[in-house]
């Protein structure tokens, strides 16, 4: 099975097999552990923290680009210190392999 971080996301059209929590722990397992798997909220997030404003907003950016690269857009909140980014599958009201993809994407960027 190829890394998280060299596959691309599939477009979300249509009705997608929903993850069991045993398939997003082994997915979550890939990532970097900062990264909080919410199965209530079917959400993936990381806080990334800085020692000012500059480098939250350069973080905010690749969390834009990254996305929009891959036409799965996460949700970003940045300010003083901190960048915090959220995965979800919005269209399919949870969360599904392209959060994982693109949250390994963004580690591999960051890193």
């Amino acid at each position: 099975m190829p890394d998280l971080s060299e596959q691309s996301c599939a477009a979300c059209e249509g009705w997608v097999p929903p993850l069991d929590e045993t398939g997003l722990n082994r997915l979550k397992a890939q990532l970097d552990p900062a990264w909080k798997l919410d199965l209530e909220t079917q959400t993936l997030t990381r806080r990334f923290e800085f020692k000012g404003f500059a480098k939250a907003v350069y973080m905010a950016n690749l969390a834009a680009f990254v996305s929009d690269k891959e036409g799965h857009h996460a949700d970003i909140s940045f300010g003083w210190g901190y960048c915090t980014v959220t995965f979800t599958s919005h269209e399919l009201g949870r969360l599904s392999e392209n959060d994982f993809i693109c949250a390994a994407k963004l580690d591999a960027k960051s890193s």
